[in-house]
């Protein structure tokens, strides 16, 4: 029974122990506040738990930009002309002797080899056109995607931008420069810089920029003025022959490596001596005409595009996008989901912009 009683109590007292050791409070550091906020560490400064306001964030600073446009829907009708004029080489039945004809006999002096030549003309186109593998054989390929080709950068380009934000008030002042074009060309993507083409960067400034806490941003409406006929023949020249004949530069150049003038001046004068009362002229003459007028034609078509610079098109930009930090420093970083959407005009009548897309990255 003693062995019991003393069991018993030393559980008692265990347990009583334990309960006083939770209600007591542990004792405190010296120099040590208990206070939630406010408190002494010792210093004669609170250690406090008072939050820091959080900074705002900032969109000062230069972001590259992309912008993709698709005016398919409102390309100039100048622009439209020119792709004609390209695909008129290879729409016809005839074709494209019948244009190698006509630019041949657009260059022959007037008199009888012109007349007779022009008198003949389907019997000649015919006999040609019969005999084109011998001196054109993959020339209307080659004009068919040439005329595909500039369709598609006529009708969808992208645009190489930087974007410069400094404050302004409660806002931002931004200067919206146009540095360069963006071609895709099947599964080619081309950047090329303005500079290097001898196009002066096309600067917007003041434009007005706001961005809300959450960094959603909106650009205001700004004016932006394109050389669309520059753009169309960089892209014709830089773009699209050099995928075609990486030796061409030009479209005179690649017509003239995607047609043998010497054949075909051969090939006329034979047809011609074999009209009734038609023999003269030589494979000399219709040769010389034959490359004249190559380059007459790829000239022709260069004015054509030239011409659409007369006026400008002007692309009429209002902006959202959003703004995102991606290093927590509280300055944006990246400029995500943007679109553009407002007029684009060629001339006194505005029509409306497609809607067009852009990101940027701080630089």
């Amino acid at each position: 029974m003693k062995t019991t009683n003393r069991v018993v109590l030393a559980l008692v007292l265990a347990l009583g122990a334990t309960a006083a050791g939770c209600a007591a409070a542990p004792p405190t550091p010296p120099g040590r506040d208990t206070g939630s906020t406010g408190g002494d560490d010792g210093d004669g400064q609170g250690s406090g738990m008072t939050m820091e306001p959080v900074k705002p964030l900032d969109a000062t600073g230069t972001y590259a930009v992309h912008s993709t446009f698709d005016i398919a829907s409102n390309m100039p009708g100048t622009a439209g002309t020119v792709v004609n004029t390209i695909i008129a080489a290879t729409d016809g039945d005839d074709d494209p002797t019948a244009w190698i004809v006509d630019q041949l006999i657009a260059q022959l002096p007037d008199g009888a080899v012109k007349s007779a030549l022009n008198t003949g003309k389907l019997f000649v186109v015919g006999y040609l056109n019969d005999r084109l593998l011998d001196f054109a054989p993959d020339f209307v390929s080659t004009m068919v995607l040439v005329g595909h080709d500039f369709g598609d950068i006529a009708k969808g380009f992208g645009l190489n931008e930087t974007l410069q934000l400094t404050r302004a008030g409660n806002g931002y002042a931004a200067v919206h420069t146009v540095t360069g074009v963006h071609f895709k060309l099947d599964n080619q993507e081309l950047d090329f810089t303005l500079g290097n083409y001898h196009m002066a960067n096309i600067v917007v400034n003041n434009v007005a920029v706001a961005m809300d806490a959450t960094g959603q941003l909106t650009i205001a409406s700004h004016d932006v003025p394109l050389a669309y006929g520059q753009i169309l023949r960089m892209g014709l020249d830089a773009a699209i022959i050099p995928l075609i004949d990486p030796s061409a530069q030009n479209l005179g150049q690649l017509l003239a490596h995607k047609i043998d003038c010497a054949r075909v001046g051969a090939v006329v004068a034979d047809g011609i001596a074999k009209l009734p009362g038609f023999n003269f002229g030589s494979a000399a003459t219709f040769t010389t005409a034959c490359s004249a007028g190559l380059t007459a034609g790829s000239k022709y078509i260069y004015t054509k595009i030239d011409a659409i610079d007369g006026t400008a098109l002007r692309f009429g930009l209002a902006g959202t996008a959003r703004g995102t930090d991606k290093n927590k420093d509280r300055m944006i970083d990246t400029i995500q989901t943007g679109a553009w959407e407002g007029t684009l005009s060629y001339g006194s009548t505005p029509t409306p912009l497609a809607p067009a897309s852009f990101f940027g990255e701080r630089m």
